[in-house]
């Protein structure tokens, strides 16, 4: 089993960025899609971006398509969100997901086994 740790949230302006990470022990992300969520109160969790877990293929909601990258580095086994441009509309909780080797959409929060705590990022406008 996978254990997950994000970092990197916090209060930002409109327009700016964060990066957030997200750290994996117990196994190595090579072997998992890693998804990235977020929830609003009030709100279902929603998806964000994921990398497949050969890491060729990245995914992105339509939201964030242009704005967000999502990358990972096995060495270090990380998977990052690059969030630029941010508005006031991102704000959420933000959380990291894996899920055992291919999966069939990877849009959807069933489809991923481990969960991190999430971090908090808050957009002012």
């Amino acid at each position: 089993q996978v254990q997950l740790v994000e970092s990197g949230g916090g209060l930002v302006q409109a327009g700016g960025s964060l990066r957030l990470s997200c750290a994996a022990s117990g196994r190595s992300i090579s072997n998992y899609a890693m998804g990235w969520f977020r929830q609003s109160p009030g709100k279902e969790r929603e998806f964000v971006a994921a990398i497949s877990w050969t890491g060729a293929r990245t995914y992105y909601a339509d939201s964030v398509k242009g704005r967000f990258t999502i990358s990972r580095d096995t060495a270090k086994n990380t998977v990052y969100l690059q969030m630029n441009s941010l508005k006031p509309e991102d704000t959420a909780e933000y959380y990291c997901a894996s899920g055992s080797g291919y999966l069939v959409n990877y849009r959807t929060t069933g489809n991923y086994d481990n969960w991190g705590q999430g971090t908090q990022v808050t957009v002012s406008s």
